[in-house]
């Protein structure tokens, strides 16, 4: 949940007719789906990306960027679901549907701060640590708070990231805050995802509906204090609007690719994401990367290979559907 992430899409029910995988049917229960996997490629590489489009947006505060993403976020998956004629969704969710939703938005709108932070401050790199230890740190609250038993390179993985996140804090004198604030907040975001019995365009509207008229109120009063950026310049104004669509668009990619091919898969492309803000924190960004980081990163790749050969390796045992265990399941759904 993303995301997710990160994190609103939707994992693949083994009914659904062009999914695939050990529970799939249909034409394309024994092969690969071409255009699941292009979907998903589009959605990760679009959250990959996402540092070059945060970083358009200053002057404008972290804050102040983060109550525009999420009020264009409300107007944006407002009229999506109203196109869909789907609001009896949210009509029939019951109370506790409606708290866990507020949950969910808090704690990906955490999230979403610290990415669009870790952006300001050209701490890209160091963003790309926390999605990459995301669906490690995942299972690890799964253990924490739902009681899950992992498998035994399940927790060989989990050892040889632990490893690596304290090399780093020793070699630069403190942990990596920002990397593990950004893990822990989509997953407990994805945990949250799990009780809210909606699809994800539904479910990304019910969590913008409950910051939304909040982040409106914020912005209205930094207007009214003349403080406020938005206004200040046509293109400035546009790319500040533009951050609903940015935001709403490959979570709507995501949920589609998500009910065409497996969640193994799904997890696989996933660090298609962290692997491009890596790429762009060093190539573009310029961010130094010494030997001993470039080991610490190494460590964390050597536990994703692990985990990932893992979870290909019991992907027959195990039925990609909405509210399976995460240390089952794999990764979350992603932002």
């Amino acid at each position: 949940m993303t995301s997710l992430d990160g994190r609103g899409g939707t994992a693949p029910h083994p009914a659904a007719p062009n999914a695939t995988g050990p529970n799939a049917t249909g034409p394309n229960a024994t092969g690969v789906d071409g255009r699941g996997v292009a979907l998903g490629v589009a959605a990760y590489a679009v959250w990959g990306l996402f540092p070059a489009f945060w970083g358009l947006l200053e002057p404008a505060s972290a804050v102040e960027i983060l109550a525009q993403r999420i009020a264009w976020t409300m107007v944006l998956m407002t009229v999506v679901l109203t196109v869909l004629r789907s609001w009896r969704l949210l009509r029939a969710l019951s109370a506790r549907g409606w708290l866990m939703a507020g949950a969910a938005a808090v704690a990906i709108a955490v999230n979403w701060g610290l990415f669009i932070y870790g952006v300001g401050i050209h701490h890209v790199v160091e963003i790309s640590l926390g999605y990459f230890m995301s669906p490690l740190l995942s299972v690890l609250l799964g253990v924490l708070v739902l009681h899950e038993r992992l498998r035994t390179w399940q927790w060989v993985a989990l050892g040889i990231a632990s490893v690596a996140v304290v090399m780093l804090s020793v070699q630069n004198g403190r942990p990596p805050w920002l990397a593990l604030a950004l893990a822990t907040s989509f997953g407990i975001y994805g945990l949250l995802k799990k009780t809210i019995p909606l699809p994800a365009t539904a479910s990304l509207t019910a969590e913008a509906l409950v910051l939304g008229p909040i982040a409106t109120g914020y912005l209205i009063w930094l207007g009214s204090t003349g403080h406020a950026s938005f206004g200040h310049g046509a293109l400035h104004t546009a790319l500040l609007i533009a951050g609903g669509p940015v935001t709403a668009i490959p979570l709507l990619l995501f949920g589609a690719a998500a009910r065409r091919i497996p969640l193994a898969t799904v997890g696989t492309l996933m660090y298609l994401t962290p692997s491009l803000q890596f790429l762009w924190g060093v190539l573009v960004n310029g961010e130094p990367m010494p030997a001993g980081e470039l080991a610490c990163f190494a460590l964390v790749w050597v536990a994703l290979a692990i985990f990932t050969v893992d979870l290909w390796r019991n992907r027959g045992g195990t039925a990609a559907v909405e509210g399976e265990p995460l240390s089952r399941s794999g990764p979350p759904r992603t932002r």
